[in-house]
């Protein structure tokens, strides 16, 4: 069987070198005599591989020195919780909503204090990125939060709100590593690996020093302390740990590509062929408002279910697999992240061209 072009939103595509590079130590990592999955969280060699897989990513990223970097467990979906619970001061924050993962952090930190849709792009379904260049931030708000590249919706802040001086609180799940990043616009910067650079299992946080404090609220768990994960380097229990592994091997290759900034060149490459191709076709057409297109997910419709669903069928059997849209928006959606070859993009294209060809 040979290797399918994957388009799942995550887990989704690997780069094939870092797959085959695991595969060859999957049974005696550097001469250990075990596989990371067997090895101590404790051990020598595990120090080395967590240690390095920081420092590559403090080099991609250029984090500054006063910033922490945590390896952390339970996805995106527990920082809903874990946010609120460690930075929710005052017991205010500033939501703003433009997609399904910011509404569930919405509604999350409600049950922790108040929470204010400060904006929203609900009322167009989430097509669109509202303008945040002068919102009602609220003077006593602890922090100002977004999901910065929607998955499902196809939308990408491409400028970050003003947040008036409030600390910015960004979910970058699904463009982590996608292009370069000025770190220090932010309090909190956080994701799940399993979109554009690891296997599910692994949630990333970013976090300023300053955010960092025994002053939680009241009834917070100690794993959900980010304080407890800074002071231990991660390793205050048992990290996930092949899982940062891989993550570790991600960070390499991006750097033997050239970094982030040759990665967003490649992006912009990659998404071109795409957008390029719907603004032009009869029968598909994308459904974000072009300045708001996301670089890593791009969701398009034919306007007819039956159609949709039709085309999902045939692309999966012709190798292009996992194109079906999120079950709330319906229609198509490509995933195309770092690892997606520009190729299989060509070739999705190609296929698509061939499939209006015959059912315009």
């Amino acid at each position: 069987m040979s290797r399918v072009y994957n388009f799942s939103a995550g887990p989704a595509v690997l780069p094939e070198e870092v797959l085959k590079e695991a595969a060859d130590e999957m049974l005696d990592y550097k001469g250990t005599g075990m596989s990371v999955m067997e090895m101590s969280h404790r051990s020598k060699a595990y120090d080395n591989i967590i240690k390095e897989a920081e420092a590559d990513l403090r080099e991609l990223m250029n984090i500054p020195d006063n910033y922490k970097v945590l390896f952390l467990q339970g996805g995106a979906s527990q920082q809903f919780a874990m946010i609120p619970m460690n930075l929710m001061k005052n017991r205010v924050a500033d939501y703003i909503v433009t997609g399904q993962w910011a509404k569930k952090a919405y509604q999350e930190a409600g049950i922790y204090g108040k929470a204010n849709k400060i904006a929203s792009s609900e009322d167009e379904t989430f097509s669109y990125i509202p303008d945040c260049s002068d919102l009602p931030i609220s003077e006593d708000a602890d922090y100002v939060y977004i999901c910065e590249n929607n998955t499902i919706y196809g939308t990408k802040f491409h400028t970050l709100p003003n947040t008036k001086g409030k600390p910015l609180v960004a979910d970058v799940s699904s463009c982590f590593l996608s292009e370069p990043v000025d770190v220090t616009k932010y309090g909190v910067i956080y994701g799940g690996v399993q979109k554009n650079i690891g296997p599910a299992g692994v949630v990333i946080v970013i976090i300023r020093e300053d955010l960092i404090t025994e002053d939680v609220l009241e009834g917070t768990p100690t794993m959900l302390k980010y304080k407890i994960h800074a002071d231990n380097a991660s390793l205050y229990n048992t990290p996930p740990a092949y899982g940062i592994y891989i993550c570790g091997k991600v960070f390499k290759w991006l750097k033997s590509r050239g970094g982030l900034a040759a990665m967003k060149e490649y992006n912009e490459k990659k998404a071109a062929i795409l957008y390029n191709f719907l603004d032009e076709s009869k029968l598909f057409k994308g459904t974000v408002r072009k300045e708001d297109r996301s670089l890593m997910n791009v969701p398009f419709v034919t306007g007819d279910a039956d159609l949709d669903a039709k085309f999902v069928k045939e692309a999966t059997e012709a190798g292009f697999v996992n194109l079906k849209g999120h079950r709330t928006v319906g229609g198509m959606r490509a995933s195309i992240y770092n690892a997606m070859p520009i190729e299989g993009v060509e070739k999705l294209v190609e296929f698509m061209r061939d499939f209006e060809a015959k059912n315009a």
